[in-house]
């Protein structure tokens, strides 16, 4: 029988005894497994893609067999509750100020013990605004691991989904930027707005039209959205395989 793949969950679960602040919270992991976007809150514009994250769990759900809660739930960066979740979204709008000592730690306790964070400049910012404060803050809290580019064969590109691109809202960056922990990507940074691709109004319509690719691009951003929270899910896969079965097992 084969063995299912650790997933980041049960390693968050199991490291937070090592956590003083987890202490109170050490029995209780989010909702029975399910799977919630956590959304980080700093001091910028960090809500603006809020419905674009509901959206994406109710397609994980859809295309998938994750139980999800379809919500995303914003936390403080230096929150205990963090742990709870394996998938931490960091998006913003323009710039940001820089986070507290407390943000910085309690952010690079999360990735060492197997947190994600998908970084998503919904400025589409090259340089400035948010994309400077980002980077600012990501070479604070992993100083010995510099996001670089992603190279295509990435596993991140086949962890559900086949993929060759990593388009959003834009597509000024083919492909993303990764921050490693050992031989595990624990930040994945977006310079397309791919949240942007994802969000509907109220009235269901979406929110943004997507640029250059329209109707198309929008969907690959959606796949590319199912894969990262499939890599989240779980802490590695091999390089030479897909692994759709055990992918396709619910998350517990």
């Amino acid at each position: 029988m084969p063995v299912r793949p650790l997933s980041r969950r049960n390693l968050l679960l199991a490291t937070s005894a090592l956590v003083p602040l987890l202490s109170r919270r050490a029995s209780a992991f989010g909702e029975k497994g399910r799977f919630i976007p956590a959304v980080a809150r700093h001091g910028g514009r960090w809500d603006v893609r809020l419905s674009g994250l509901r959206r994406l769990a109710w397609e994980l759900q859809r295309r998938t067999s994750v139980e999800v809660v379809p919500d995303a739930r914003p936390f403080a960066l230096n929150s205990p509750d963090l742990f709870e979740y394996p998938f931490l979204y960091f998006g913003g709008d323009g710039a940001f100020p820089p986070l507290s000592d407390a943000e910085v730690s309690n952010l690079r306790r999360y990735l060492t013990y197997g947190g994600f964070v998908f970084g998503d400049a919904n400025d589409g910012s090259d340089g400035d605004g948010f994309d400077a404060s980002f980077r600012r803050e990501m070479a604070r809290v992993l100083p010995q691991s510099p996001l670089k580019e992603a190279p295509s064969t990435h596993v991140v590109f086949k962890s559900f989904f086949l993929l060759d691109a990593a388009p959003g809202r834009l597509l000024h960056k083919p492909l993303p930027l990764v921050a490693s922990v050992g031989k595990r990507a624990a930040v994945i940074y977006s310079q397309n707005d791919v949240a942007g691709a994802w969000s509907r109004s109220e009235s269901g319509d979406y929110e943004f039209d997507v640029s250059p690719g329209g109707e198309p691009q929008r969907e690959l951003a959606i796949r590319l959205g199912i894969n990262l929270c499939m890599y989240a899910l779980c802490l590695d896969y091999k390089d030479d395989a897909v692994h759709l079965p055990l992918i396709l097992n619910k998350r517990r």
